[in-house]
């Protein structure tokens, strides 16, 4: 497991799940974590677990920002505090997302639509840009952005997500190619993961909901969380331009 002793990151949406875990992942292998979310208590709170199990209980290796990944006053706040508090920002995992659009593209609500898009691929571009001029542009970096099987292949139930997720798989394509050699962008594109903001799509039952996993489970965010791990790790230095599925086999199965 590569050592990113030294190295800052940002995680954005990680008071809870997929972002939790992917903050205890990187604090695990060394880094210092920024964590950023909307709700202050919440956030506070997943600091607090964060210094004492992952960081042991090193608070100077945490920094809670609180703010709406929408916000360009948000964004910016997150990104100079954490150059600010640990000299520097090396990682940036994209990771918030929202989905308050469900169903027939045909009834959609365009504002909730547009919002969908703006939180899930504007916000994730305007942190690419702040840490760029931050930090990456001289220093380079590793950027990782969460996808979505969704992306991947259509859903029909949560399509307005799916498309602004496929769109987030170009933009890192986009990316990677114009940022390169000195920072790599890649994506990963997770299957139905046991988390609060996935509760739907299990609703009717785990067994049920993974029965057609070749793996015959739901993913936990620990098994995204360690893909990140690496993809972010000097390990995976000639990998960019990337959408690495994490589904269980789902989508080798060729349905959704």
């Amino acid at each position: 497991m590569t050592d990113l002793t030294g190295r800052a990151a940002l995680v954005t949406g990680a008071s809870r799940g997929i972002g939790f875990a992917i903050a205890t992942e990187l604090l695990s292998r060394g880094a210092s974590v920024t964590i950023t979310a909307r709700k202050p208590d919440e956030l506070a709170a997943a600091a607090e677990k964060l210094v004492s199990d992952a960081a042991g209980g090193d608070e100077g290796r945490v920094l809670a920002v609180p703010g709406n990944a929408g916000s360009a006053d948000s964004r910016a706040e997150a990104v100079e505090r954490t150059v600010e508090k640990f000299g520097g920002l090396g990682i940036l995992v994209n990771n918030t997302g929202i989905n308050p659009s469900y169903g027939f593209l045909m009834d959609a609500d365009l504002d909730a639509v547009r919002k969908i898009f703006d939180v899930n691929v504007v916000a994730a571009l305007g942190y690419v840009q702040l840490a760029y001029r931050a930090w990456m542009a001289e220093h380079g970096g590793a950027i990782v952005n969460l996808a979505s099987v969704a992306g991947l292949r259509s859903s029909g139930v949560i399509s307005a997500y799916g498309a602004s997720k496929a769109a987030l798989i170009r933009l890192t394509e986009e990316l990677a190619w114009q940022l390169g050699p000195g920072i790599r962008v890649n994506a990963v594109a997770p299957a139905v993961v046991k988390t609060r903001f996935a509760t739907a799509l299990y609703a009717q039952g785990e067994e049920k909901a993974s029965a057609g996993y070749p793996m015959k489970r739901l993913g936990t965010p620990e098994d995204v969380a360690a893909l990140v791990g690496f993809l972010v790790s000097d390990e995976a230095s000639w990998i960019t331009g990337e959408t690495v599925r994490v589904d269980g086999g789902l989508l080798a199965t060729g349905a959704l």
